[in-house]
């Protein structure tokens, strides 16, 4: 799972599409997911997975709704300065595993937890899981309605009723109205 993790990250920079792009950091974060899960923090790994998924999902509808070229599918790229990019992301790699090695590592004192995710949970979370599932719908539901009320019109609604007008009609073309 680590090397398709890396090999996701990887090709969200070597695509040249932002549709294709997310599917590989979907990837990337599934697998990131799923070493949670192995390394026995479940709870953890299946909150990542779901974030994530919901995540990236939504980021493919708001591309394929308002990207200018379709769905996102278009030639682009993803990376700007080439060259100075990659030299700051070897020098940030070499940096954290510099700091890996040399950092003073604590160790342990006391004995682990019988279940450490849900000792995790309860700390971050504490009693008010219902609230922050509850905040999680309402944002949800506040995302979806703010773009029913931005759009006045659906993708096909300038076609007519039965998608049969051989021209759209558009309420402005080219910065005039009709």
């Amino acid at each position: 799972m680590a090397a398709v993790a890396v090999a996701g990250g990887i090709m969200v920079f070597r695509f040249d599409s932002m549709a294709r792009a997310t599917f590989a950091l979907l990837t990337a974060l599934l697998c990131v997911g799923g070493q949670l899960v192995v390394l026995g923090l479940d709870y953890l790994g299946i909150v990542t997975v779901l974030m994530m998924t919901i995540e990236m999902a939504v980021m493919a509808v708001f591309m394929i709704m308002f990207m200018m070229n379709p769905a996102g599918l278009m030639p682009m790229t993803m990376v700007h300065n080439r060259r100075g990019a990659a030299a700051l992301c070897a020098l940030t790699f070499a940096l954290l595993v510099i700091g890996i090695l040399l950092a003073p590592w604590p160790r342990r004192q006391g004995d682990a937890p019988a279940d450490p995710t849900r000792d995790l949970g309860i700390s971050l979370m504490g009693p008010q899981m219902l609230t922050m599932m509850t905040l999680g719908m309402a944002l949800f539901a506040t995302i979806v309605a703010t773009v029913v009320l931005a759009t006045p019109r659906g993708r096909y609604d300038r076609y007519g009723d039965d998608l049969r007008s051989a021209s759209p009609e558009d309420p402005v073309r080219g910065g005039v109205g009709r």
